[in-house]
């Protein structure tokens, strides 16, 4: 099957109206932040990110598939020394909306820029905020097991009677734990916490994010010849990641000099297939990607 890549150029609160209702298995990207990317993107004052969004979002809501998934990365700035709060905001109003907040990742970035401050210290993280419209939604999570680590060595070797059974928990949460499920396992499921550097390449774009951060996703939620959306689209990261991985994928923004960079990008890529044991095997090159 082909795999596609579909650029719109404009507004994404108007070029998502043009995509088909319930289309769209994972959407992830990044908007602006508030009062941030003002040279490109105007910047939005906080007071008002809640009202900006929320068209958007509710768009985003009508061409989602029912088993699909919503990756929002997003951070709240500070104002005066304060934390701001239109992220908890629009959590709660998202939820009014229909969304329900599923899960919260952490994506904790290993080369943060060093700095100080009089009242805290530097940010060395970012939310991606999980969003899904029903509680059943496609899900594979052995496609992002890890490694078990060396702690397996030593915390697998004498298992005491209490590690061969589910023990409950001591403070009365209800949980309990079996040791021995882990012997003779090479992998494990991961944290919600995921460590990767951040984006140090010039992309010519203020704000890109590394290329592992939508690959981890979109191998959790989709499956080969789904469809990847990012309504803020920028460097195109979500959009070259998911065609190598062969996802159709359709990108927007409001930026004319992102979209004709990536169309060229996508035209100019020749995609390479992970076969077997690290190996990359190079395919035909990508077909011709047009702005609309």
């Amino acid at each position: 099957m082909e795999i596609n890549a579909d650029i719109l150029l404009g507004d994404c609160k108007e070029k998502l109206k043009l995509l088909e209702e319930n289309s769209v298995d994972l959407i992830v990207t990044s908007p602006p932040y508030a009062d941030q990317r003002k040279s490109t993107y105007g910047g939005i004052h906080p007071d008002d990110y809640v009202e900006w969004f929320l068209p958007i979002s509710e768009q985003l809501l009508r061409v989602l598939k029912p088993t699909g998934t919503f990756i929002l990365n997003i951070k709240e700035k500070v104002v005066e020394g304060e934390r701001s709060t239109y992220v908890m905001e629009l959590i709660l109003e998202m939820r009014k909306q229909g969304w329900i907040w599923t899960e919260e990742f952490i994506w904790h970035k290993k080369n943060c820029y060093p700095g100080k401050w009089p009242n805290r210290f530097r940010d060395a993280w970012e939310r991606l905020l999980q969003f899904n419209k029903n509680r059943k939604f496609s899900m594979y999570q052995e496609e992002v097991m890890v490694p078990m680590g060396d702690w397996a060595n030593a915390r697998l070797k004498n298992l005491s009677e209490t590690d061969k059974i589910r023990d409950n928990s001591k403070v009365g949460s209800g949980f309990g734990k079996n040791i021995s499920n882990w012997l003779n396992r090479d992998k494990a499921y991961p944290s919600n916490v995921l460590h990767l550097a951040t984006e140090c390449n010039n992309k010519n774009h203020s704000a890109a994010f590394p290329e592992e951060l939508p690959e981890w996703f979109i191998k959790l939620f989709t499956r080969e010849n789904d469809i990847v959306l990012d309504p803020f689209m920028g460097s195109g990261t979500t959009l070259i990641v998911a065609n190598r991985m062969k996802r159709n994928s359709i990108g927007i923004d409001i930026i004319p000099d992102y979209c004709e960079m990536v169309r060229e990008q996508l035209n100019t890529v020749e995609l390479y297939l992970l076969e077997g044991k690290g190996k990359y095997e190079k395919n035909e090159p990508k077909k011709c990607v047009n702005i609309r």
